[in-house]
């Protein structure tokens, strides 16, 4: 008799991006540091915003939606990482505003059904030029509506 994996839960909202936690990334406890848990959120979000064509390429003027800053982060650790390999985040939208938004995201296990950390972070879109804040693009507009989480 072979043992069936178990089938992820579907997700309501957002996606689900593989990261990969190295040995390097792992405290003097062997345990996930508490900080690399934002860049790996980070690198998650730079993948998913690339496939939409929203990139920097080392120029403000041309980064259009990718000029932007961060205003808040919040996170809460649910329980450690202690050892290296495959993972997931799970990025959403929870609300998308004319020039700023705030995601929502979770570091869980590749399937999605663990929860390592969770927590948002406010971004506010900018001018390159007067670093004041603009307005999205209609384009980043509507691929973040795809990410928006259904209200309660």
């Amino acid at each position: 008799m072979t043992a069936e994996a178990p089938i992820a839960p579907a997700l309501s909202h957002g996606r689900l991006v593989p990261v990969t936690v190295h040995f390097d990334d792992l405290d003097a406890l062997g345990l996930l540091h508490n900080a690399r848990y934002p860049l790996m959120v980070e690198r998650a979000w730079t993948e998913l915003w690339s496939e939409h064509g929203v990139r920097f390429d080392g120029d403000w003027e041309a980064a259009g939606d990718a000029c932007n800053a961060v205003r808040e982060l919040r996170i809460g650790y649910e329980a450690p990482v202690t050892r290296p390999g495959t993972y997931a985040v799970h990025l959403w939208l929870e609300r998308l505003g004319t020039t700023g938004l705030t995601y929502g995201f979770r570091f869980c296990s590749a399937d999605g059904t663990q929860t390592y950390a969770r927590g948002t972070r406010v971004l506010v879109r900018l001018d390159a030029a007067t670093l004041r804040p603009a307005p999205w693009s209609d384009a980043f507009r509507a691929a973040g509506r795809e990410l928006l989480r259904p209200a309660d």
